[in-house]
């Protein structure tokens, strides 16, 4: 059976555009994988449906696979698998 989901913390290598709005462009794990973001599908305000926390919610596709990014404060999470 599989565990619960977690939130994990993630680095994010972003360009921010002359209004001060911020772009993802790669997310990467505190082991060092990198995964760059092929596209921002769409921005809001949201909360995580699968761990506590939200923020600015940013629905990216990675790998022709769509994920969350989540920005709270100075800080970005994804929704880890349960492993």
């Amino acid at each position: 059976m599989e565990g619960p989901w977690r939130k994990a913390y993630v680095s994010v290598n972003l360009d921010v555009d002359e209004d001060g709005v911020p772009h993802p462009r790669l997310i990467r794990w505190p082991n060092g994988r990198e995964f760059p973001i092929d596209q921002l599908k769409d921005k809001r305000r949201a909360a995580s449906t699968r761990v506590s926390g939200g923020g600015i919610r940013y629905t990216v596709l990675i790998r022709g696979k769509e994920a969350f990014l989540f920005q709270e404060g100075n800080k970005w999470f994804v929704e880890a698998k349960p492993s």
